[in-house]
């Protein structure tokens, strides 16, 4: 492609060259010494100047963006968290009662470890999405009151204390192998139970003969379950420990997590020996991958935005040199006349930074046209926010100022006798 480009940028002008004459050359050559306006020319860097904002606004867009992410408050510390899983076969799982017992077994162990603050066990990692929305049968709740949809989550006793999600009413999942109990979020409670607690209600999955009717426990604050981009929604927090044969164990600890790691296996395998230990890691860890994606997204437009910024720059000073190379005879006439040498280093630094001008109106309106294509992508910031746009303009602005000053300075400081001493 780069060759492509090459050939078809250099095709223009060599078509060009071959059609004149040497006697048309040199009568061109002449003209261009008082006029040398190649519009041309200006009009590319225009064009490189416009694309140039179009990809420096994206990149702005996403790390306000970024910004914006990182301002936000997951509603559980993910801090000092581990996470790990224990090989096991779904043929376990015929047993329901003995699963869950050997998964709690596991927890009290991990418990008496010393640097182990408290312990418990989820189907998904918090932060992550993964759990699909249901469709509840919720008690007292009339057909005509509309349906209730939820996300769901399995969780054992421990898991709010573990990460420090708040208890808003009532209690949380008790330390039983009894699966008929559910806490719920306060984005549920708000939207399904007129605000009130709703503990004592029954919940039923609809079309599940998996999860029996369930007690409604309690009521805990909101946490960002499907993801730290995405706003809390109504969320059931079924009390069982065993979703499935290996489901995730969250480990609080008082030291680094990782650090933890080993003696934590050691424990585990003197419990289970013949049980396989993997997916270890830190649950910060697990929630900076999930924004991997982005943060890579990013870095590429930044660099993409980078270089364009350079290009264009690169693009502006060169073409204005030719422009103040072309026209010395000009300068020096007017600077031998008495003009000013302010007036020809404005004159030609206006005339950089008006190409320039124009060409971020062009790229301003072309990334408005083009910023919806990123709305899915940003979170707390809007596709058109004036704040990156402004940034953008004045830092395409200073750095057309910076180009066209050196051209612009040297045409100022020519020595008219020296010029036409030459000529």
């Amino acid at each position: 492609s780069a060759v492509l480009a090459a050939l078809v940028c250099g095709l223009l002008p060599a078509i060009r060259g071959t059609r004149c004459g040497i006697a048309a050359e040199l009568a061109q050559g002449s003209r261009s010494q008082v006029s040398a306006r190649n519009p041309l020319q200006w009009l590319l860097v225009g064009i490189q100047v416009s694309l140039a904002v179009t990809l420096l606004v994206g990149a702005g867009l996403l790390l306000r963006s970024f910004q914006e992410l990182g301002r936000v408050s997951p509603g559980f510390d993910y801090s000092h968290v581990l996470t790990l899983r224990i090989s096991a076969n779904w043929g376990e799982s015929a047993d329901y009662k003995k699963l869950m017992t050997r998964i709690e077994n596991t927890v009290d162990a991990l418990r008496s470890v010393p640097g182990v603050r408290s312990a418990a066990v989820s189907g998904m990692l918090p932060g992550t999405p993964g759990d699909v929305q249901t469709e509840v049968a919720l008690e007292g709740r009339s057909e005509i009151q509309g349906k209730v949809i939820a996300d769901s989550r399995f969780v054992s006793d421990g898991y709010f204390n573990t990460m420090r999600i708040p208890l808003l009413d009532g209690s949380s999942c008790p330390n039983s192998l009894d699966a008929h109990y559910a806490v719920v979020n306060n984005s549920f409670a708000s939207k399904y139970l007129s605000g009130s607690s709703g503990i004592g209600r029954h919940l039923k999955v609809v079309g599940s003969t998996f999860l029996p009717l369930a007690e409604i426990l309690g009521v805990v604050g909101d946490a960002r379950e499907q993801g730290l981009s995405r706003e809390p929604v109504p969320t059931i927090y079924w009390c069982l420990n065993a979703p499935y044969p290996s489901p995730y164990f969250l480990i609080r600890t008082q030291g680094a997590p990782l650090t933890m790691s080993e003696t934590l296996r050691r424990k585990i395998h003197a419990i289970e020996p013949g049980r396989s230990i993997f997916d270890i890691s830190s649950l910060e860890d697990h929630l900076s991958d999930n924004l991997a994606q982005n943060r890579l997204r990013t870095i590429l437009l930044t660099l993409f935005a980078l270089t364009a910024v350079s290009l264009a720059c690169i693009g502006l000073y060169g073409t204005l040199s030719y422009f103040v190379t072309v026209r010395k005879r000009e300068v020096g006439l007017r600077l031998a006349l008495g003009a000013e040498r302010g007036q020809i280093l404005s004159r030609f630094l206006l005339r950089g930074v008006n190409v320039a001008f124009l060409g971020c109106l062009a790229g301003l309106a072309l990334a408005i046209t083009f910023a919806r294509v990123l709305s899915g992508m940003l979170y707390g910031v809007s596709s058109t926010d004036f704040r990156t746009l402004l940034s953008v303009a004045v830092l395409i602005i200073t750095v057309a100022c910076v180009a066209s000053f050196v051209p612009a300075l040297r045409a100022a400081t020519l020595d008219p006798m020296e010029v036409l001493r030459d000529e």
